[in-house]
């Protein structure tokens, strides 16, 4: 590898450094193997303190070939021992196969066999087994998973020991506090026994708007318990949005916090509900500091009962456990319900892909409002693991320190927090060696900030992770049997099975994703919608007769059995990990008084990563464009998101449209991606 001492030191490395370095470098010419040189490289040269320019231009020089033909370059190869001693290794040697491919054919082809295993591997623990683990007799659109069974999903969150510790929490500055299993089991106790004090009945909804917290966990896992379903609600969500969810789901009482700080700042949250006075309370405090209750409502340690036994309630498999939000493509939220058997699946997908151990350290920064939030749960207590939660920022240095302090083993994220912290250089001289690998869902990656991310922890793999809410979990994801492409999905998930067909229904490379079902994990039944209508109508088989389901995804297959995800193709969009709906965006911004039409697109960089939010708008009449993105922008926050930003407005005298007048959002991104490639060539001459 002959790299010139000054493209080194143009990279950020000292002219003697530089020099040792070609010299070193130059030795490596004699090495043919890619993953060789690849390993070569980053055990003996390449650490978090060298500056990252010097190690993207080593990677590029190492794939140099592959890359002008469109070859993927993994950053981390697994090695033999990694490879055997995962749990999916495992699985091939029990099952006598000897690639991932053919574990995943034999899982989807025996998905009854499939769920065996998986309940046995997991440990799920079943008041009455099941008599059948996988029923299509009412077709596969109706699958039902351990028919005959009954379970309380809770009971096998608690099969670890009392001792071993269940959570790490830490708080905004810092301070850790460990809680076990006993601990936790105990605080869930006294929330399940709580609400039958008050008369809740198994089946019954309750609601929860509150931070990632220790007593968060606990009153999620205790209203499951208690037989009943958890609403999750968001805290970010407007007071507009939560009412809606709220309207939806009608649920007997709510779990809501005061209010929310961030940043030193405080935000309230329970003034939110103020108009929903049939919903009953029950209150936390953020501090000390206490303000007044409507009449009726409870304070969280008046709640609480003094009975430290835990009782979970038995349940039939399809019995509701949480009720979670996605927006779809009508404005309106779709309400999503996991039974008793949806945990199973995200449980299943941490233990085979993520590799999830007893000994391992689980952080992912999110919110019982978003599906990562419970998956989180029941990833880390299901396989008796420990789960790290922070109330710092994640863009944070504070957050990255608490990583470091918690001695945190796998890192979840979304690609937009990556690309924060790289701009920043949060982690700049951390030590996040005990990290085994990361994961990120929620947005298209960025390749240029997952191998940042890598580099971070000595080249470790990114686990792309890409499913719904509607899923339980992933359909596509990385896996530690497969070298790790920074951007890129090396695999399909463990027992779910889909095509990629083009806009004429035939198979191809690049188009949107139709799952084959069944599939543990997969929704049935959605609250307020025809779950038949929202996924299955219209849809023509496939190639070979199957049932197909739409998702709207479009994934691109590319060589050597890689994956890259290039957003939606439906009206929907993800900006900062969380989906939403352009409808929604339009509904309200319409409003505004400047404007005729609007249509909100979800853009991606060209360089791909995190989507931004452009607004293309036709005007009454002549408008500042950046005051009406302020104003916009405060409509956003006040009765929407706050977490959404309009990256541009762009004013167009008319909507493209179709013959029936669909917004052509094709179209729409077309001239985006336009404007883009205009203002790269204006910025290199």
């Amino acid at each position: 590898m002959n790299i010139p001492v000054d493209k080194l030191i143009e990279c950020g490395l000292s002219r003697p450094q530089a020099e040792k370095w070609h010299a070193q470098l130059k030795q490596l010419e004699a090495i043919s193997d890619l993953p060789t040189l690849w390993k070569t490289i980053t055990s003996q040269f390449l650490t978090p303190e060298i500056p990252f320019p010097v190690h993207e231009l080593l990677y590029e020089q190492s794939y140099k070939k592959n890359r002008l033909e469109g070859i993927p370059c993994p950053a981390w190869y697994p090695t033999d021992d990694e490879i055997r001693d995962s749990h999916l290794g495992k699985m091939m040697e029990e099952e006598g196969v000897s690639t991932y491919e053919q574990l995943h054919r034999w899982s989807v082809s025996h998905p009854e066999i499939f769920a065996q295993r998986v309940s046995e591997k997991l440990g799920i623990q079943f008041t009455c087994p099941p008599t059948r683990y996988c029923d299509v007799s009412a077709g596969v659109e109706k699958a039902r998973w351990y028919r005959g069974s009954r379970l309380n999903i809770v009971e096998s969150c608690f099969q670890a020991e009392g001792h071993k510790i269940a959570i790490i929490a830490g708080d905004s500055e810092n301070r850790l506090e460990q809680f076990s299993y006993a601990q936790l089991k105990e605080k869930t106790a006294r929330v399940s026994n709580g609400l039958a004090e008050l008369n809740v009945q198994p089946g019954d909804r309750i609601a929860v708007s509150l931070p990632m917290t220790v007593d968060a966990i606990a009153i999620f896992l205790g209203i499951i318990a208690a037989g009943c379903a958890v609403v999750t609600i968001a805290d970010s969500f407007s007071a507009a949005e939560m009412a809606v969810r709220l309207e939806i789901t009608k649920p007997k009482y709510i779990f809501i916090q005061d209010e929310i700080i961030r940043h030193s700042k405080t935000h309230p949250l329970y003034e939110k509900i103020a108009s929903c006075q049939n919903l009953q309370a029950i209150v936390l405090r953020a501090t000390d500091r206490k303000t007044g209750l409507r009449e009726g409502d409870i304070e969280w340690n008046e709640f609480l009962s003094d009975n430290i036994m835990l009782k979970c309630v038995p349940r039939c498999p399809e019995n509701e456990t949480t009720i979670l939000f996605s927006s779809g493509t009508t404005g309106h939220p779709k309400a999503i319900p996991w039974d008793q058997i949806t945990p199973v699946k995200s449980a299943s997908d941490a233990y085979f892909h993520h590799d999830i151990h007893p000994v391992d350290i689980l952080c992912w920064p999110t919110n019982l409002g978003w599906m990562m939030g419970p998956w989180l749960v029941y990833a880390a207590l299901i396989n008796k693991a420990t789960m790290a939660i922070s109330q710092a920022v994640p863009t944070t240095r504070t957050f990255c320190e608490f990583v470091q302090k918690s001695k945190v083993t796998m890192l979840g994220l979304v690609p937009s927090i990556v690309s924060s912290w790289r701009n920043q250089e949060q982690p700049r001289q951390l030590d996040w060696t005990t990290i085994r690998r990361f994961s990120s869902t929620g947005e298209c990656s960025n390749a240029g900030d997952m191998l940042w991310l890598m580099s971070r922890a000595g080249y470790r793999p990114v686990i792309e992770y890409c499913g719904g809410t509607e899923t339980g979990g992933g359909y596509i994801t990385g896996t530690l049997t497969r070298p790790a492409v920074p951007g890129l999905f090396s695999a399909r998930t463990i027992g779910f099975d889909w095509l990629i067909l083009d806009e004429s229904g035939h198979e191809a490379l690049n188009g949107e994703v139709f799952f084959i079902p069944p599939a543990l994990g997969l929704s049935t039944r959605l609250l307020n919608r025809d779950h038949h209508e929202v996924y299955y109508a219209g849809i023509l088989p496939g190639p070979h007769g199957e049932v197909l389901r739409q998702h709207g995804d479009q994934i691109e297959q590319l060589p050597g059995g890689y994956y890259r995800a290039h957003g939606r193709v439906d009206d929907a969009m993800n900006l900062g990990g969380i989906k939403v709906s352009s409808i929604q965006i339009e509904e309200l911004l319409s409003k505004h008084t400047a404007v005729d039409e609007i249509a909100a697109i979800s853009v991606s960089p060209p360089e791909g990563g995190p989507s931004s939010l452009v607004l293309f708008v036709v005007l009454h009449s002549t408008y500042d464009l950046s005051v009406l993105q302020t104003e916009m922008q405060l409509m956003i926050k006040t009765d929407l998101n706050p977490l959404f930003r309009i990256d541009s407005i762009i004013a167009i005298d008319q909507l493209p449209r179709t013959a029936s007048n669909k917004v052509m959002r094709r179209k729409l991104r077309e001239m985006c991606s336009a404007r883009q490639n205009t203002a790269e060539a204006q910025r290199k001459t």
